[in-house]
């Protein structure tokens, strides 16, 4: 088009108007174009920044089992047909050893030890009588007084008596040691943990009244896979997660001498300190601390899960974000190994990454 023609067009009323228009709505959009280039620059989020620790941690060997008892003790009745009279203590009780748990009725067994402490002194007597008949014979027997016959009757009376007073008095121990165990006695220190002695139940011998933890000691019996055992022994530090959220600590006590046929487990005994008394009945999981060994760490928040897969976000120096994927291995207090998947020079995003995408600008706090 030529310059007269266009000048001719630029004169016509309607040419002009659109003319205007379009230059108004060019000018009007460009202040909100530079604001949207000015939003899709601002960072993301304000970030702290880390370099993966190397430090030293033992390897560990998971393991689950049931929280038990080191030893129980059964308290049983040792006669029978008695009543019992008092019972003194209740489930949960703490109690020391030859503490008074429970008494039974003492007077059948009262009578029968009169009636044996007569019997002693009747057989007392006799063998004081014989006793003084043989010794008369042994004066006479040089002179002829008595015949052999008669000398001999008494020494065999003399040594009947003995016999028999020896035999009364056995059974006169025996009527006192069942007077004792009228009284029923914790055998160790402990803690109750059952109670089947009911007041005025009769007994009989064996029946069981009381069981206890000896000691109050409490025991892990860990199970694991039968591959780690030669590199468990006894003295190695376990850890327990409690199940009131406590983090126990214990030492194996014993590695069980054999693996079953069905599992292919073995059972670890853990003890456990004396001043931490769990429940016994839970079962818990935990781990056995092995050799110690280098372990490259993040702060366990630095770690992102998205679809069944561990990322971290690390930044560089343009404050861009980019994510990587990572093998996670061992925890302890709040960092976790990384096995592979990052370079120990990144610089990592400690915390927020779940509200962060791949190249999103951040800006990077300052660390004092």
């Amino acid at each position: 088009m030529s310059g007269i023609a266009r000048n001719a067009l630029l004169k016509k009323p309607s040419v002009r108007f659109t003319a205007v228009f379009v230059a108004a709505t060019l000018l009007l959009s460009l202040p909100f174009r530079n604001a949207a280039a000015e939003q899709a620059a601002a960072p993301a989020l304000t970030v702290s920044l880390a370099a993966p620790e190397l430090r030293s941690w033992p390897e560990t060997v998971p393991a689950s089992g049931w929280l038990k008892s080191w030893q129980d003790a059964i308290i049983a009745s040792e006669t029978s047909g008695l009543r019992i009279t008092d019972v003194l203590v209740d489930v949960g009780s703490v109690v020391k050893k030859g503490q008074t748990l429970a008494r039974l009725s003492q007077d059948s067994v009262l009578a029968e030890l009169r009636k044996q402490e007569a019997a002693v002194a009747t057989a007392k007597a006799s063998l004081a009588k014989a006793t003084a008949n043989a010794d008369r014979a042994r004066q006479l027997r040089t002179s002829g007084a008595l015949s052999a016959e008669k000398i001999t009757e008494y020494f065999a009376d003399e040594q009947t008596a003995t016999a028999s007073l020896a035999s009364e008095e056995a059974a006169l121990d025996s009527e006192k040691i069942k007077l004792g165990q009228t009284t029923i006695t914790a055998v160790d220190d402990g803690l109750i943990t059952s109670r089947s002695a009911d007041l005025g139940a009769v007994v009989s011998t064996g029946t069981e009244l009381f069981r206890m933890v000896r000691q109050q000691r409490v025991e892990w019996q860990a199970e694991v896979s039968a591959r780690y055992l030669p590199s468990i022994s006894e003295g190695l530090k376990a850890i327990i997660n409690g199940p009131d959220g406590r983090r126990i600590e214990g030492r194996v006590r014993l590695v069980g001498p054999s693996v079953s046929t069905d599992t292919s487990r073995a059972i670890i005994y853990v003890a456990l300190p004396t001043d931490m008394q769990p429940r016994i009945g839970f079962y818990v999981t935990g781990s056995i601390e092995l050799r110690m060994t280098p372990a490259v760490t993040v702060p366990e928040t630095a770690i992102v899960f998205r679809d069944g897969l561990s990322y971290v976000f690390t930044a560089g120096d343009d404050s861009r974000v980019r994510r990587v994927r990572v093998e996670t291995g061992r925890r302890n207090n709040g960092e976790v190994e990384i096995v592979s998947g990052l370079d120990r020079s990144a610089k990592v995003v400690t915390s927020g990454g779940a509200f962060l995408s791949d190249n999103d600008l951040v800006k990077i706090a300052e660390t004092n």
